[in-house]
């Protein structure tokens, strides 16, 4: 198996065999709890305007996402996980846009199989990836608001590189270095409504969900996300 570590936008459209597009703070964290509660399909789009016609179009669809970390106008969530840790949304399609995860799903055109990967669904994302038998595997890390490398990320894709090698990683070190470091910005008093602290602890969670995000096409072509059952 051939693994490389790549970033941004012009990462994923490299990526090549299985890509997983990373994004742990917070876009496929918040997906692997929508999932957990219950979503049916979350479609990644690239930008607000797109999301506010496709729910014109069907007026059910929940929109999820976030524009410099915070709730777009109108939609129903933002981006962070404990928005809807507690949220029932059994058999609900959603929208989700964001300013990293969601654009690394558009550009990556030339891999055979997209995953969407965070710490939480890391090992069940690596043990799927096993299942596949893949002879190349892209993880591409999507960066701060994808305009630079964050460390997030790239442990996230180390983590995941560790397993599909059989090596050691030290998550309690992990935990404690995003704590002094980009996670820090969880912990701003008056950030709390839309960085809240919860959403450092729930994104830092390794192994949560012991189910991959796969991206799949639908019957009108549009891309979408899916929960996978190992």
């Amino acid at each position: 198996m051939h693994i490389t570590i790549d970033h941004l936008t012009a990462g994923a459209a490299r990526a090549e065999g299985v890509a997983v597009i990373i994004d742990v703070f917070r876009a496929y964290t918040v997906e692997s709890f929508a999932f957990h509660n219950g979503v049916r399909r979350i479609y990644p789009v690239a930008d607000i305007q797109e999301a506010y016609r496709m729910r014109e179009l069907d007026p059910t669809l929940l929109l999820a996402g976030e524009r410099g970390g915070r709730k777009a106008e109108g939609f129903d969530f933002g981006n962070s996980p404990s928005q809807i840790e507690h949220v029932d949304l059994t058999g609900r399609d959603m929208i989700h846009t964001t300013s990293a995860g969601t654009q690394g799903v558009i550009a990556a055109k030339k891999a055979d199989v997209i995953l969407l990967g965070a710490l939480v669904n890391a090992r069940a994302t690596a043990e799927y990836i096993k299942q596949l038998g893949a002879e190349r595997v892209s993880l591409v890390c999507m960066g701060k608001e994808n305009r630079h490398p964050i460390e997030e990320d790239t442990y996230c894709a180390e983590y995941i590189r560790s397993i599909l090698e059989g090596t050691g990683f030290d998550k309690e070190s992990v935990v404690a270095d995003l704590r002094q470091g980009e996670g820090s910005r969880f912990f701003i008093p008056e950030d709390q409504s839309f960085a809240p602290e919860r959403d450092f602890y729930l994104c830092t969670d390794f192994d949560r969900f012991d189910f991959a995000l796969r991206v799949f096409r639908d019957e009108q072509g549009r891309d979408y996300t899916a929960r996978v059952t190992l």
